[in-house]
């Protein structure tokens, strides 16, 4: 059933319809009194007297603001959330003898993979250690056969040296004059203006000493008596080989004949 008040004032909160409907019943309640007061008034009328009127006049007052009371916030509960055992499902025995098998197969397969690695690794590391190491008795073998070389080199060339003051020291002992005249000019060359040059071959003896004296090549007819006969007085050094004076053969001396 509807409420009369709601049907009068619709859109009101529920407290103000509250305070509406008592109102009403108030109003209503004071109509009844008066309208019982009034049927049983008497009927004569009574003398005139001075009546004083009332006058009401009913005013609709506007309902009271409602009064919104805030409700304290009601603490909730917060249930904490159930934690479930988790449900391990149930493995077959053979599969899972089965996935151990093939890890540790595989386990095994990575461990040989590895050790061969390491094999490997060592194979290349140890051929690398004797390619270094020839290497290196190559090298060494160069520098040794490089050494020698200089050595020998060094050798032969003192031994080189030594022979050449030797034969140097011999060629002086065996060119050294001790004592050379030069020949006479002849007379009729002189006259005629004649110049020229004569070579005389002589073997030089182990006293030192000119034997077998002879023009050598072309010479004119009259600078051959003077140059074998200057030839013939020249006194040397003679040769000495191992402490011992020995005889030096083709020695030759060549004789310039020039008027100034």
């Amino acid at each position: 059933m509807d409420n009369p008040a709601s049907v009068i004032w619709p859109g009101l909160p529920m407290p103000c319809l509250r305070n509406a409907q008592a109102a009403l019943l108030t109003l209503a309640l004071h109509a009844s009194v008066l309208a019982l007061l009034l049927a049983n008034w008497p009927v004569e009328k009574p003398p005139a007297q001075n009546i004083s009127t009332i006058s009401m006049q009913l005013l609709s007052l506007p309902p009271p603001a409602p009064v919104v009371e805030t409700a304290p916030p009601v603490p909730v509960d917060v249930a904490p959330p159930e934690v479930h055992a988790p449900v391990e499902p149930q493995v077959d025995p053979r599969i899972a003898q089965q996935k151990l098998e093939q890890a540790a197969l595989a386990h095994k397969r990575v461990e040989q993979k590895r050790l061969e690695q390491e094999r490997q690794h060592k194979r290349q590391e140890q051929a690398r250690l004797k390619q270094q190491q020839r290497e290196q008795a190559q090298q060494r073998q160069a520098a040794e056969q490089l050494a020698a070389q200089q050595r020998q080199q060094a050798a032969d060339a003192a031994a080189e040296q030594a022979r050449k003051a030797e034969t140097a020291a011999a060629a002086s002992r065996q060119y050294l004059p001790i004592a050379k005249q030069a020949p006479a000019y002849p007379q009729r060359a002189l006259d005629k203006g004649i110049e020229g040059e004569c070579t005389v071959s002589y073997t030089v003896n182990a006293r030192g000493r000119v034997e077998q004296p002879e023009v050598v090549g072309a010479c004119h007819p009259l600078f051959i008596r003077p140059s074998l006969a200057a030839a013939q007085s020249f006194r040397y050094q003679p040769r000495v080989i191992d402490g011992r004076a020995v005889a030096v053969p083709n020695v030759k001396n060549t004789f310039t004949y020039r008027i100034e």
